[in-house]
């Protein structure tokens, strides 16, 4: 597998198969999400659209990064929505790189949205799925993001079926600007336990896989047993 590491801006083109990597906050938020109940995310392309999705269905959750707004109900923080049930519901989401990097590949015939929450599982739809080249959108920092990046390496190594020790990888996210900042609470709208829950391998056993749904771009969580990788279906709630 060619495994290419893109930043949003360095996107020239649309890849067959990306993989969208926000470890710090959004695709773990969205992993949490889902196993707080959450039916489907939709991944908006403005506050302004957000605000309109939840004007429209107010029975979804509107979650963005920062601290507390009105229109919203939730923020960008794994640690402030692992307490929040969201049995059946839909959650609109906007983040400042995480959703951008999503839709900027929208047009890709795969994307996936990961984090060190879901890497097993999305290493292991990349080994039936992925074709010969998978463009990791690194979506922190202009490209920059080292927990970004040494998250989508860490899993292009697992897609190939490398026995990585991922604690080194785990060790270049932990010492990451954004995990400094969370630390340090220079980032509003966090939990303490931000960094820590971020930084949880394989937490769950899903991937996130984005798709169109007419106008709108939805990530659904996609079940990948271990030895059956690829075979499983949309997460039976």
């Amino acid at each position: 597998m060619d495994a290419r590491f893109l930043g949003i801006g360095d996107l020239a083109e649309t890849p067959s198969v990306a993989v969208v990597v926000d470890v710090m906050r959004a695709c773990t938020v969205a992993a949490w999400a889902f196993a707080r109940g959450a039916e489907k995310i939709v991944l908006a392309e403005s506050l302004e659209e957000a605000l309109a999705l939840k004007d429209r269905h107010p029975d979804w959750v509107a979650l963005k990064d920062d601290p507390p707004a009105p229109g919203f109900d939730a923020v960008n923080s794994p640690g402030l929505l692992r307490s929040v049930d969201l049995g059946g519901r839909t959650v609109v989401q906007k983040t400042t790189a995480g959703t951008v990097g999503a839709l900027a590949v929208k047009d890709a015939s795969l994307v996936l949205c990961a984090g060190f929450v879901v890497a097993e599982a999305t290493a292991r739809l990349l080994r039936t799925r992925g074709g010969d080249s998978v463009t990791f959108v690194v979506t922190g920092e202009d490209g920059r993001a080292e927990e970004d990046l040494a998250c989508a390496q860490y899993i292009a190594g697992r897609a190939i079926g490398a026995v990585t020790d991922a604690a080194g990888y785990l060790r270049r996210a932990a010492d990451s600007r954004a995990a400094g900042e969370l630390t340090r609470g220079v980032r509003q709208g966090a939990h303490p336990d931000d960094v820590a829950l971020c930084l949880e391998l394989d937490r769950f056993p899903f991937a996130m896989v984005a798709t169109p749904e007419g106008p709108l771009m939805v990530l659904r969580p996609l079940d990948v047993p271990a030895g059956t990788a690829g075979s499983g279906g949309v997460v039976d709630r």
